[in-house]
Parts: structure tokens; sequence; C-alpha cells
């Protein structure tokens, strides 16, 4: 018996295998280029994680004789993840001068320095001079030499108090969790 291939069945298999191998080629490359490029996509995100991780406790900070960069923040907030890279480099360069203190608005624990400072728009930044006296308020994106000059400033404590606003900021979503009530005292 003598087998008699079609070729159109044929071309069609040998089609179907190319679109195969093509797939599998493009999967392996976008695997590999997230591998390869996680930390650029992924940088803001790590980097808001790791404030928190990573802060002096408010507590510590206004009472060490330095002065304080206070930022409240959310992990959800887009402005916040776009400036991380930039609040970064600030605490890389004057950590050894300015206490760093980063506060999570969806953290209960710091309700009370939210309702302190008044917070309704993150990222907010709070700098204080080195008794704990509150220099200057960013509400907002803020631009990367305005905050230099004010940190710049601290250590000379030459501004009297200045609060800026950029309407590029989040509001804090209400935390239903963090509500007191009477009945929740007992």
């Amino acid at each position: 018996m003598f087998l008699v291939s079609n070729p159109l069945i044929v071309q069609s298999e040998s089609r179907e295998q190319n679109l195969k191998t093509i797939l599998i080629l493009i999967v392996s490359i976008v695997i590999i280029s997230l591998l390869f490029f996680k930390n650029f996509f992924f940088k803001s995100t790590y980097l808001l994680k790791s404030f928190g991780e990573l802060s002096v406790e408010p507590e510590i900070a206004f009472t060490n004789n330095k002065p304080t960069f206070l930022e409240f923040y959310a992990e959800w907030c887009e402005v916040c993840k776009e400036m991380a890279p930039q609040v970064s480099a600030f605490k890389d360069e004057y950590e050894k001068d300015i206490n760093f203190v980063f506060l999570n608005v969806d953290n209960k624990k710091w309700s009370n320095y939210i309702q302190k400072f008044a917070v309704n728009g993150i990222p907010q930044v709070n700098l204080f001079d080195k008794e704990g006296n509150l220099i200057s308020t960013f509400i907002g994106k803020q631009d990367e030499i305005k905050i230099r000059e004010f940190i710049n400033h601290l250590a000379k404590e030459e501004k009297p108090y200045e609060e800026i606003i950029n309407a590029e900021f989040s509001t804090i979503k209400e935390n239903k969790n963090n509500k007191v009530s009477p009945r929740t005292h007992g």
C-alpha cells in the first residue's frame, strides 16, 4: 500500500507549527523582558513599600535634634509612585543629616498624625526644623528643585512656614476600618 500525502494538509500542518513556534518565541521574549526589566517596571511600587520599612519612628524623629522630612503616602497613589524615585534620592543624599519618616495613610496606626497634620491629599510632605517646628508643607506632585531648596534651608532655619499645593494629588480614600464609634471603646 502506498501512502499519498495531500500537499494542502502538509502545508497546513507546517503553517500551524510555524505559528506555534512564533507564539512560543513571543511569549518567551515577553517573560524574559519582564524578568530583565522588573526593577524598571516595578521600582516605584517597591520604593513605596520599602519607605515604611526603612522609616524612622516619628517619636524618635521629633526628639533627636535633627530636622525631619515627613511624608504621608499610600501604595495605591499614582502621584506617590511617580515621586518615589525622587524622594528616594533625597533620602540617600540627606539621610545623615535629616530624619526621613514615611507614614502610610492606610495604616490606622498613623491616624493621629494624619489628623494632627490635616492630611487630606497625598503625597503630603512636611518639613520640620531640628526642634520639631513645622517649616513647610508640600501637597501633591512637587518640583524636585523646590523641595531640595527647602531641605537645604532646614539647617539654616531661614524660611518661615509655607504651604505649597499642586493640583496633582490623590485624595485619601475613606477607610471604614479606621472609623471610631462609641461602641468600639468597650
